[in-house]
C-alpha cells in the first residue's frame, strides 16, 4: 500500500490555516456558492500543458532558450541559455551546499474557466548529472489576491546531486500545500483559485549542459463532495491490454530506505508496469545497483527514482509521471470523471493508473483495505467489470484482478469516505497517471490533446 494518504496530511496542514484572515470579499464569494448542483460528469476539471514551441513563446523567459525538436521527432523544450544568476542550495537531507547556475521560465496567467479548489502540477524533463529543476505555482484567488509562490517539487531523475523532495510548511490564509497538491483550506468559504501561473527553474553546475524541460502541466479541479458516483455502462465489447504484471509484495523488506520497503511500492510498481507495456525499461547499467538475487529489479529502481525525501514515500504523483517521462514517454497527472473516460483510453491502447482508498469490504476481491493505493486499470470484462493489475498481490502471477464496476467507481471517483473508525476522510476524486509514447495519439474529448 502507499504511504499515509496525502489527504490525511493535508487536513492537518489546513487546520493550521487561520480563518480570522477571511475577508469581506471572501464572505461575498461564499454567498455565490461555487460548486452547487455539480455532478461527477459535469464537475470542472481542466488539464493545461505547455509542450510546443508556440506554448513556450507565451511565457516569460529569464536565461532560457527554446530547444529545437529532437532528431527522433521528440518535442521542443526549454534549456539554459545564459544563466540568470548563481544561487547556493543546501540540501536539507545531506547537508551539502553547492552553487548552481539557474534560469527560469514563467507561464502567462492561465484561467481554467472556473474557480479551482485543487491544483496539481506535473512535468517531463531530462536532468543529466549536475542538474535539477524546481517547479512552483502561484494562484490568483476569487478575492483578487494571490497566493505565495508554492514550490511543488525539487526534482532530478537521479539522487546524487540533490535529494528529490517536495517542500513542507507552505500555506497562506486560503490554501496550503500537501506534498504535490495545492488545496483551498475551507471550501465552504467560497474562495477559489480562478487563475494561476506556473514557473520552472532550471539548475546546473556552472558551465555544464543542464536540464531540458519538455512538458509542464497543471491539473485544476473543483469536485463536489460525493460518496458515491455513477458507474455507467460499458460502451463496447470486453477489452484487455497486455500490460506486464509486477507485485509490490515480492519486494517486502527490500531497500527499506525507500518508503519502508516493497510493501509500500504500489505507485512505482504500477508505473513500471505501464512503462514496460510501452516497451521501455531501465538499462542493465541503471539496474546494476540492485541486488542481483532480487527478482523484478526494475521495480526496485522505480521505487528509488520516485522516492520523495520529505514525504518519505514513493507515491508522489508528479514524481511518478516524471520518472515515466525519463523513458521517452509523455506522462502526466490528471483527473478523469468516469469509468467511461477510462474505457476510451483503454480502447485507444493507453492503460490508466488510478489512485483509490477503501475498506476491505468496499472492494470485493481485493482482500485488503487501504488509506491510499495505486493500481493499473488494463481493461474491462464483457459485463463491464474492471480488470486491474493490482500490485498488492503475493506474486506477479496473482496481480491480475477483476473488480466489480459499481464498487470500483465509488472507491476511485469519490471525494469523501468513512474510515474504519467512522471518521470522514477524503478520496482521490479520480486521480490518474497517464503515460504514452509521443506519437501515440490521445483520444479526443478528454482535454489531453
Amino acid at each position: 500500500m502507499a504511504a499515509p494518504s496525502r489527504r490525511t496530511a493535508l487536513a492537518g496542514v489546513l487546520a493550521a490555516v487561520t480563518t480570522a484572515a477571511v475577508t469581506t470579499a471572501a464572505r461575498s464569494a461564499r454567498a455565490a456558492g461555487p460548486g452547487g448542483g455539480r455532478t461527477a460528469e459535469t464537475a470542472p476539471v481542466d488539464y493545461q500543458a505547455w509542450t510546443r514551441r508556440r506554448d513556450w513563446l507565451t511565457g516569460t523567459p529569464a536565461g532560457v532558450r527554446i530547444t529545437p525538436a529532437a532528431p527522433d521527432g521528440g518535442p521542443v523544450g526549454l534549456a539554459v541559455d545564459r544563466p540568470a544568476g548563481i544561487v547556493p542550495y543546501t540540501d536539507p537531507y545531506t547537508g551539502a551546499t553547492a552553487e548552481w547556475e539557474y534560469a527560469t521560465w514563467t507561464s502567462p496567467e492561465y484561467r481554467p474557466g472556473f474557480g479551482a479548489s485543487e491544483l496539481v502540477t506535473s512535468w517531463n524533463a531530462d536532468t543529466p548529472p549536475g542538474s535539477w529543476i524546481e517547479v512552483a505555482l502561484r494562484g490568483r484567488y476569487s478575492t483578487g489576491g494571490t497566493s505565495p509562490w508554492y514550490v511543488l517539487g525539487r526534482w532530478a531523475a537521479g539522487d546524487t546531486d540533490i535529494r528529490r523532495t517536495s517542500v513542507g510548511g507552505q500555506a497562506d490564509p486560503y490554501s496550503a500545500v500537501s506534498t504535490d497538491t495545492v488545496a483551498i483550506g475551507d471550501r465552504s468559504s467560497g474562495v477559489r483559485i480562478t487563475a494561476y501561473r506556473v514557473r520552472v527553474t532550471l539548475h546546473r553546475r556552472p558551465g555544464s549542459g543542464g536540464p531540458r524541460v519538455r512538458r509542464l502541466g497543471v491539473l485544476a479541479s473543483d469536485l463536489p463532495d460525493r460518496c458515491t458516483v455513477p458507474a455507467g455502462e460499458l460502451g463496447g465489447p470486453a477489452v484487455e491490454l497486455a500490460v506486464p504484471r509486477y507485485s509490490q509484495e515480492v519486494h517486502r523488506g527490500r531497500y527499506p530506505e525507500y518508503d519502508g520497503g516493497g510493501e509500500a511500492w504500489c505507485s512505482p510498481a504500477s508505473s513500471q508496469m505501464v512503462i514496460e507495456y510501452w516497451g521501455r525499461r531501465p538499462t542493465p547499467a541503471e539496474l546494476a545497483w540492485v541486488d542481483p538475487g532480487y527478482a523484478d529489479p526494475a521495480v526496485c529502481h522505480a521505487a528509488r527514482r520516485t522516492y520523495d525525501q520529505l514525504y518519505e514515500g514513493c507515491g508522489n504523483w508528479p514524481f511518478n509521471a516524471a520518472y515515466a517521462a525519463c523513458y521517452g514517454l509523455d506522462a502526466l497527472v490528471t483527473r478523469l470523471r468516469s469509468l467511461g473516460e477510462v474505457e476510451r483510453l483503454i480502447r485507444a491502447g493507453i492503460p490508466v493508473i488510478t489512485s483509490q482508498s477503501f475498506l476491505a469490504e468496499e472492494l470485493d476481491g481485493a482482500g485488503y483495505g487501504t488509506a491510499g493505493h495505486l493500481m493499473a486499470v488494463v481493461g474491462f470484462t464483457a459485463s463491464g467489470d474492471v480488470v486491474a493489475n493490482d500490485p498488492a498481490a503475493p506474486t506477479d502471477a496473482a496481480v491480475r484482478r477483476v473488480y466489480p464496476r459499481r464498487q470500483f467507481a465509488d472507491v476511485w471517483l469519490r471525494t469523501r469516505r468513512q474510515d474504519a473508525t467512522g471518521a470522514v476522510r477524503s478520496g482521490s476524486g479520480g486521480i490518474a497517471y497517464l503515460y504514452k509514447p509521443r506519437h501515440h495519439p490521445w483520444p479526443d474529448g478528454l482535454g489531453l490533446v
